[in-house]
């Protein structure tokens, strides 16, 4: 492909990418396809020459997007919000365009300090505590893919601590114990498998009615460990649950933690990004007790996956468990200290310059359109509430504080509820006009609605809803 042809095909391409935006809505949420159906519309082996851009085109026309679950549609309910934006796309388009490798500080030197700014400022904007500040004597930020590879890494910088770095020489890994409830995500089980701790040495503690870790438990079963000889090395709090949007109480589990030298990692994935409005800055209880802590940008905030910020306040900790220094990456600067070199701060080596979509979001949108955005839908997540509430046939499971509703067609009206919760998600799933997820919360099936896509307003929550009301009577 030639300058001129990637101008004018790129150009092409950017008004696709807008037409596609402007006009989701009118596409099924969710594909109505089997197994295999996409596979078999495209060729089996590779082309012998190569073929025209617009013949790829034509594919992701007739092929790829029918084939796709549409994230970005107003009346996609499911999962969590994975937004996007004209300015991050832009963002991720010009870092393809540079190509640059950000492992060091010598790699790329904007890369790297763009990245620490960007942290800075976020730390700012939703309004964390101090020790998370670049500039701080023990505290940094950096930018993971997504919240399951910052909980492994709190989880190896835990480790470290616990084993005094001893770990790093042994891999002795057996004696130590983990935290969380079942409504964690299943990042912290994977995370811990990775890091060498298996499923007998991670405790599923006791939650409350609202789905919350109970301190009480927390310090139980820690005397249990301790007890056995056992070293208690790692606790996960939650603000804001995947299955129930449960918020732990970091308070009460971080004067446990610190009491008996325990690493806190509070993961809030969606909920956190909450903090750019001022008047849900509770979600941020307790992050002073806190020594990790992440939240994503790529689901309530506009900015395109994958975009993970994690903070550390324990910069030694994680620089023990994961800087390795071969030769040739050395650099006068990094070992003078006067740098980051953000290799050691992550899993893999290399690194893309995730940081400018951040900062072309925060520029060219910015809290204008943040906080509007929502504040609106927890605004309609308590209005789809209200009509749940009047309504017999539905019960709400959990509570609902920021933007996402659990509810599940009452036992006091149907002999086998759970089925029939599982019938109407399959149902209003399958009509392709919305897309819900299903959980389970203490034995309970129950229905997801997620309400964050960007595009989301108040006519798509209340057609949702018409379309569970309407088939709700047919799945009992």
């Amino acid at each position: 492909m030639t300058p001129e042809e990637f101008r004018r095909h790129g150009h092409a391409l950017i008004d696709w990418i807008a037409d596609y935006t402007e006009s989701v809505d009118e596409r099924r949420v969710q594909p109505d396809v089997e197994p295999g159906d996409i596979r078999s519309l495209l060729p089996e082996h590779p082309p012998a020459k190569q073929e025209s851009f617009s013949s790829a085109m034509d594919d992701v026309d007739r092929i790829i997007v029918p084939g796709l679950t549409q994230w970005q549609h107003p009346d996609f309910f499911a999962f969590f919000p994975s937004n996007n934006s004209y300015p991050s796309i832009l963002g991720e388009l010009l870092s393809a365009g540079l190509g640059v490798q950000g492992m060091s500080w010598s790699t790329s030197p904007a890369c790297t300090e763009l990245e620490t700014l960007m942290l800075d400022w976020m730390r700012e904007l939703l309004d964390l505590p101090a020790k998370f500040q670049s500039t701080s004597e023990t505290g940094g930020g950096v930018i993971q893919g997504t919240a399951s590879e910052a909980t492994l890494v709190a989880i190896l910088s835990a480790r470290w601590r616990a084993t005094d770095g001893m770990v790093n020489a042994d891999g002795d890994t057996t004696r130590l114990v983990a935290y969380s409830t079942s409504q964690a995500h299943s990042s912290i089980e994977k995370g811990l498998r990775i890091a060498g701790i298996g499923t007998h040495r991670m405790r599923i503690v006791p939650h409350d009615d609202s789905f919350a870790m109970r301190p009480d438990a927390l310090a139980d079963v820690i005397a249990e460990d301790r007890a056995k000889g056992l070293v208690p090395f790692f606790v996960c709090s939650t603000h804001g649950t995947t299955s129930s949007l449960a918020f732990d109480p970091t308070i009460d589990l971080g004067k446990i933690c610190a009491r008996e030298n325990i690493w806190l990692h509070v993961d809030a994935a969606m909920a956190g990004i909450a903090a750019l409005a001022p008047e849900f800055r509770w979600v941020n209880s307790g992050l002073d007790l806190a020594d990790s802590y992440c939240t994503n940008p790529h689901k309530w905030m506009g900015v395109n996956f994958d975009c993970n910020l994690y903070w550390t306040a324990d910069r030694t900790a994680l620089l023990g468990a994961l800087s390795i220094l071969p030769e040739y990456l050395r650099s006068a600067a990094a070992e003078e200290g006067a740098v980051i070199d953000y290799r050691d701060w992550q899993i893999p080596l290399g690194r893309r310059f995730r940081a400018l979509k951040l900062w072309f979001a925060i520029r060219c949108d910015g809290l204008d359109v943040f906080q509007p955005i929502i504040r609106s839908h927890v605004e309609l997540t308590q209005e789809l509430a209200q009509l749940v509430r009047d309504d017999a046939r539905f019960d709400i499971v959990a509570p609902h504080p920021l933007n996402l509703l659990c509810i599940a067609l009452s036992a006091d009206n149907i002999e086998d509820s759970n089925s029939a919760t599982d019938a109407l998600i399959e149902r209003a799933n399958a009509s392709g006009k919305a897309l819900f997820t299903r959980t389970v919360l203490d034995g309970q099936s129950v229905l997801r609605v997620s309400i964050g896509a960007r595009s989301t307003d108040r006519h798509h929550v209340l057609a949702g809803w018409e379309l569970l009301s309407r088939l709700a009577d047919s799945s009992q």
